[in-house]
């Protein structure tokens, strides 16, 4: 019999030189020069936090000003001539704003679903993590915390690069007076976690929308396993921990988080899978020269109604990004159509734009205006 072939083992690492110790550990003092430089730097920086928090205290400023972050993150990035990444320099400012948000008023996010959720995720990484994140149980609940003042401001998912529109956060929109106020781009990678062998998977849990994003791998790898809908995909995986045959779609920290193992990571039918969340409040963001208008109107029942309003946004150079319509609730065959344009509400051709759209409307409502995000978090 020929004998089994084994991986011969890594060779030990050579001992250092006295030359190479000496050199290893001049730039560790150095990195500890620079960190205590660093704090030093941070806790000045974090006590000017404070005088600013006593100043919008008292004239009533928002606490968080979106267009005041695009600058203070768009400042540093064009100071980082590497070797870190934009992203990574980003990451680090976003937590430096949200410790600085606990100093000048504790901020309470309203999100959908609970730890690991995709918007729990989006929260933490647009707000950072010193910010109490708080789970509303749903998009409609998100919206109505906020317009009641219990919420400073809630984070909702808007479109997905896959699936379109979120059909429940367009629905909401219409129903409580909330301002969109900035946006988040989120990565979303699926994960398919189960505590058996895939064989024995009998249920599948997750968000409808999820589904959608894993149509075509979970047709060729569970055609016959029953998709069952659920409110979050966190919600989907804790359901997916208590049943023994059950799998769930969601996020490998919600499986960290509720024990729930990854039998396959990013299931998701494109790898490119962006989820765009608004983040809604009751202020409205001033301009910062790179800035979109999401709008909600019901056109007039006369033909070419939907093709005037448009027609008025081309006429006056304002493009259009996004377009999408929901049944408008109060008479049948009606619609909410909802689109967003580049540029700021208070820009003068998007006001003349405005005027002129709401002509050929029964109702016309501007959700926001707000910076557009950049980068993907």
């Amino acid at each position: 019999m020929r004998p089994q072939e084994t991986t011969p083992p890594h060779p030990p690492h050579p001992p250092r030189t006295e030359a190479q110790e000496a050199r290893l550990a001049d730039l560790r003092r150095r990195i500890d020069e620079v960190d205590k430089r660093l704090v030093e730097a941070i806790s000045e920086r974090a006590r000017i936090v404070v005088e600013i928090g006593k100043t919008k205290q008292s004239d009533g400023t928002p606490i968080y000003a979106p267009h005041r972050e695009a600058q203070v993150i768009a400042r540093a990035l064009a100071n980082n001539h590497g070797p870190l990444s934009d992203r990574t320099i980003e990451a680090v400012y976003r937590e430096l704003m949200s410790g600085s948000f606990s100093l000048e008023l504790p901020l309470r996010i309203g999100h959908l679903g609970p730890r690991g959720s995709f918007s729990h995720i989006a929260a933490v990484r647009h707000f950072g993590s010193s910010v109490e994140c708080v789970d509303l149980g749903a998009i409609d609940g998100v919206l109505a915390e906020v317009a009641a003042g219990r919420c400073h401001y809630g984070l909702v998912p808007y479109e997905n690069s896959i699936g379109g529109s979120i059909a429940e956060t367009l629905d909401s929109l219409t129903a409580h007076e909330i301002t969109v106020y900035a946006e988040a781009l989120i990565e979303v990678q699926h994960a398919f976690l189960a505590n058996c062998p895939r064989g024995e998977v009998t249920t599948i849990y997750s968000k409808r929308e999820v589904f959608t994003q894993c149509r075509t791998w979970l047709a060729r790898q569970f055609p016959d396993v029953e998709l069952v809908s659920m409110e979050s995909s966190a919600a989907a995986v804790k359901r997916a921990a208590a049943e023994p045959n059950a799998g769930a779609i969601g996020s490998t920290l919600a499986g960290e988080l509720y024990g729930v193992k990854p039998l396959y990571e990013q299931i998701q039918d494109k790898p490119n899978n962006i989820t765009r969340f608004l983040i809604v409040g009751r202020e409205a963001a001033l301009p910062t020269g790179d800035d979109k208008t999401t709008i909600m109107f019901v056109t007039s029942d006369k033909p070419g109604a939907l093709v005037d309003v448009l027609t008025v946004f081309r006429d006056a150079s304002i493009n259009l990004s996004h377009i999408d319509k929901r049944p408008s609730g109060r008479t049948n065959w009606e619609y909410t159509f909802f689109i967003d344009c580049r540029g700021h509400r208070s820009d003068a051709a998007m006001s003349r734009a405005l005027q002129d759209a709401a002509a050929h409307c029964v109702a016309l409502k501007v959700l926001g205006s707000y910076p557009r995000a950049k980068r993907i978090l």
